[in-house]
């Protein structure tokens, strides 16, 4: 079976953008390998704001390889030619992982992850946290109702840049 995996770059002080919105603050390290990053997974998640500022910057969420889902209540999707437009995270996450094919990538944003993970339908948070004290902008984890435990299950320390990888597993 398919799993969710929230992975995402965070500021020390627990911020996945900053005020304006932008993420020019994370460090890229030359220790992580990208392009191995990238093969385990063949479909990525993005909510409405996360698709919206993927488009305005670079034309769309281009991910080779990718299905990409996009989950809104508002879009149309008519108007977000390459993407595939859900207003139903469950429904929409019970076919994906019951099909076969690598790990489904949750990339953003705060507001989805906590929808989803309310939902348990996350299996995975990786959190790498970056050298950087952006004091506000959006938080990892934007109105949560409950509390989730979560187990560490690898860390990794980049001395380069003093990036630190996370993986816990939900549950």
């Amino acid at each position: 079976m398919r799993r969710v995996r929230y992975c995402v770059a965070m500021s020390l002080d627990g911020f996945i953008a900053d005020r304006n919105g932008e993420s020019d603050w994370i460090v890229m390290d030359p220790d992580i390998d990208f392009g191995e990053v990238f093969q385990e997974f063949d479909t990525v998640l993005l909510g409405r704001k996360t698709y919206e500022i993927t488009r305005q910057k670079s034309g769309g969420p281009a991910m080779p390889g990718m299905q990409t889902y996009v989950f809104s209540h508002t879009l149309r999707p008519d108007d977000c030619a390459g993407v595939v437009v859900s207003d139903d995270p469950a429904a929409t996450l019970a076919e994906l992982t019951d099909k076969s094919g690598k790990d489904i990538w949750l990339f953003g944003g705060g507001s989805l992850f906590s929808s989803l993970l309310q939902l348990g339908l996350v299996a995975t948070v990786e959190v790498t946290v970056m050298p950087v004290l952006l004091g506000g902008g959006l938080p990892l984890l934007p109105n949560s109702a409950a509390s989730t435990k979560l187990t560490l299950i690898e860390n990794t320390i980049y001395e380069k840049t003093g990036t630190v990888a996370l993986k816990y597993s939900v549950g």
